[in-house]
């Protein structure tokens, strides 16, 4: 069961209502039961007067809520609600003694289904008492409310099959009826409401009566669940549930609705008057209703919202603290180099000056008020290659192209010829200098964009000829019998779904259909290490952006943290009810964000693996990610075409991007953030307004409420569309000035 409270609906257990099931009923309110408070007697109490107890199955209902506070030990509770209810000390223990084996189902899980059953033949709840109790026991306080409910929960019966169509067209009708302001709101219970409904009538075996039902109200159903009915329509019996993972998730998880306290008191008032408790049963089992103080949301914003297999995410699951800020950057000093300012001076225009680059060395020296502590998570030390590298990297961001409307980047798009064994995925070098693909044939393949050509390192017998303290060791170690412009990586045994550059150059990771995550050494183009925890295909991974730790998501629904240098991962981030279908770090290497076909957007803390993000309203399967460069904002595109964004400190969707007839695929934003790329397999690179689009003012309510009115201005903010000839876009990447690399496999089809 689940009750209102603080304006929420909150549960302590997932429970099964039917009388095969019922010991999961009677173990979970043994639980339940000790986290009851001091207050819950008054409630409990409260709810006798307001119940009654004049006839005899009031009075058993109340006798039975006594056992259980007996058996949770709360005496002092038994004592107030007995003379509260004014039953005397003979005729409760008769009935304990009546009961015993009740009162020993609900304490045992093992005899549970019997005692249960029992119990439920013996308790006869009238409707109208068990409305007034549940009515009492949700519009009362806070922390006594879920205790009570789910000891009622125990006593809910299956309805008439025959009335299940009479309880949802009353329903439909009623909401129908309502204000347009309520109607909106309202409308959100018809999914859940439904797919339980239907659930329930095959679980018990009622198939023709499930089959009518479908065929009269599935038309009903929002377009966007449209795939979600036809996995449901396939299941006409109760052996076709058990092996449908998704199905079972829906079953056990509250579906989450967002309404406001208006709308929600006129649902529960019509309920209570028509006394239609198998609908209301539905409701407290089986959804969350995340109520909220203010003026019911517009068609618009629940749209926005809605389409997850959970419904909406919960407004607690976005309150945590998240620290999104950049961490301090390592002091470097940043040596000029005069042939640059040659370089730039070409023209006859005047040199750089030095202050230019002082500057940007010193960009990050302050440390970001809304940053983690240096030390939150330890992250590997600065080697002398990677300052040599970020000195490099700083250099370059001296000449980027600073971005905006009025100055799009130039796009350099490399496009895989003839990929019959199937191109799946693309990753590029930070420093754009060495390219990888994954294919269908289980290999993996690596070329070099520049005129440097790649090799491996000599045979150990060779090795040990060489001078170690000449100062071009590192070149002496390379054998240039083996220079290519590629290398072929061999070792998996299905498709490779995902690849991931190491921010260093010197490692490669790659995911597989065979359930195994692969370390490659850039160096000698082997396979280091085989990281074996995933049981299931592993369609994408990730390097941290400080390198060492790796991320990995697949079918089994749970993204792994690793690293290197472990074979068993740190971490698993467990929450998703579908494929975890791809995984992105945060650019403070804090946090981990994951898509799902689920439809939603998780976020994760690497401290403490805790689900602090949940983002919800996507209508098809995440298949791409993008943190913004400061850290603020994320957005993800998914099978619906659309590229939504986040704000990840106040955990609210802030735009809508739409423009894209097929699956976004690839999301990339510019080094400075203020342009965002988006590319799909309708074979379109799009140019966002990111800037724009990120200026939206979120005030105290709306943080409060957890909604916003998105504005339609997608094509105010759409920059540009490039169009390639039919090639299916699947990888962006921005080099460190600013140009714009994409990637895809030609499809001659």
């Amino acid at each position: 069961m689940a009750a209102v409270q603080d304006g929420q609906v909150e549960s302590d257990a997932e429970k099964e209502t039917k009388p095969d099931a019922s010991n999961d009923v009677a173990g979970n309110s043994s639980g339940g039961a000790r986290s009851m408070s001091p207050n819950a007697a008054s409630s409990a109490s409260g709810a006798a007067k307001a119940a009654a107890p004049t006839g005899p199955g009031e009075q058993q209902t109340l006798l039975a809520v006594l056992q259980f506070l007996k058996r949770s030990k709360l005496l002092e509770s038994v004592d107030i609600l007995r003379r509260e209810a004014g039953l005397s000390d003979e005729l409760d223990e008769s009935q304990t003694n009546d009961g015993a084996a009740a009162g020993s189902g609900a304490g045992s899980q093992g005899e549970g289904s019997v005692d249960a059953a029992s119990l439920l033949r013996r308790v006869s709840v009238g409707g109208a008492a068990a409305t007034n109790i549940a009515a009492t026991t949700t519009s009362k306080g806070a922390e006594d409310q879920p205790d009570v409910s789910i000891v009622l929960s125990a006593y809910s019966q299956q309805g008439d099959p025959a009335l299940y169509q009479v309880y949802y067209s009353g329903l439909k009708n009623f909401i129908e009826s309502v204000l347009d302001c309520h109607r909106a709101e309202l409308s959100q219970l018809f999914y859940p409401l439904f797919v339980h409904m239907y659930l329930e009538l095959v679980y018990n075996n009622h198939e023709h009566e499930a089959k009518v039902f479908f065929e009269k109200f599935s038309g009903d159903q929002e377009c966007y669940y449209r795939d979600d009915l036809r996995v449901l329509s396939g299941l006409t019996k109760k052996e076709h549930m058990k092996g449908n993972e998704t199905l079972l998730d829906f079953r056990t998880s509250k579906f989450v609705l967002r309404i406001s306290r208006d709308s929600y008191q006129l649902l529960k008032r019509h309920l209570q008057e028509r006394q239609n408790n198998q609908i209301w049963l539905i409701i407290q089992e089986h959804l969350y209703i995340d109520i909220f103080d203010g003026m019911p949301r517009s068609k618009s914003q629940i749209d926005s919202m809605s389409g997850s297999l959970a419904g909406e995410a919960r407004r607690e699951a976005n309150k945590a603290k998240v620290y999104y800020g950049l961490l301090k950057e390592p002091e470097i000093e940043v040596p000029l180099d005069d042939e640059d300012d040659e370089a730039e001076n070409e023209e006859g225009k005047p040199k750089k000056k030095k202050p230019k680059k002082d500057n940007l060395g010193s960009k990050n020296k302050k440390q970001d008020p809304n940053a983690p502590q240096q030390n939150r998570i330890p992250l590997p030390e600065l080697k002398d290659s990677d300052k040599l590298d970020k000195i490099m990297s700083m250099k370059e961001a001296t000449k980027k192209i600073r971005l905006g409307p009025d100055t799009l980047p130039s796009i350099c798009f490399y496009t895989f010829l003839n990929a019959y064994q199937g191109l799946t995925s693309v990753d590029v070098t930070d420093d754009s200098s060495l390219i990888a693909g994954g294919f269908a044939d289980s290999t993996v393949r690596v070329w070099s964009v520049t005129p440097k050509k790649l090799r491996k390192v000599k045979s150990a017998a060779d090795l040990n000829l060489i001078d170690k303290e000449a100062d071009d060791v590192l070149e002496r170690i390379m054998d240039e019998k083996t220079a290519s412009e590629s290398k072929i990586l061999y070792g998996h045994s299905g498709p490779v779904y995902g690849i991931s550059f190491s921010p260093d150059r010197n490692y490669l990771l790659s995911s597989s259909e065979d359930g195994t995550v692969r370390l490659w050494s850039l160096q000698t183009f082997t396979c280091l290490v085989g990281y074996k925890g995933h049981n299931y295909p592993v369609w994408d991974t990730q390097f941290s952006p400080y390198g060492y730790y790796f991320v990995s998501g697949g079918h089994d629904r749970i993204a792994r943290l690793w690293a290197t240098d472990h074979y068993q991962p740190l971490r698993m981030f467990a929450g998703h009810l579908a494929d975890i279908t791809c995984t992105h770090f945060h650019p403070n290497s804090n946090y981990v964000a994951t898509g799902s076909a689920d439809r939603t957007v998780r976020l994760w803390d690497v401290l403490n693996g805790n689900c602090v993000r949940i983002f919800s309203g996507h209508k098809g399967p995440i298949h791409s990610l993008a943190f913004s460069p400061n850290g603020k904002y994320v957005a993800s595109g998914a099978t619906d075409g659309r590229v939504l964004l986040w704000d990840i400190g106040h955990g609210l969707m802030i735009g809508e991007l739409k423009g894209h007839t097929d699956t976004v695929y690839a999301l990339k934003f510019s080094r400075d953030g203020e342009i965002l790329a988006s590319g799909s397999m309708d074979g379109t690179v799009r140019l966002w307004d990111a800037l724009k689009a990120f200026d939206v003012e979120t005030d105290d309510f709306t943080a409060a409420t957890g909604h916003i009115h998105l504005p339609d201005n997608s094509q105010e903010l759409l920059l540009g569309t490039y169009m390639t000839k039919s090639t299916p876009v699947i990888h962006l990447h921005f080099t460190r000035r600013n140009l714009l690399l994409a990637a895809g496999g030609y499809n001659s089809q």
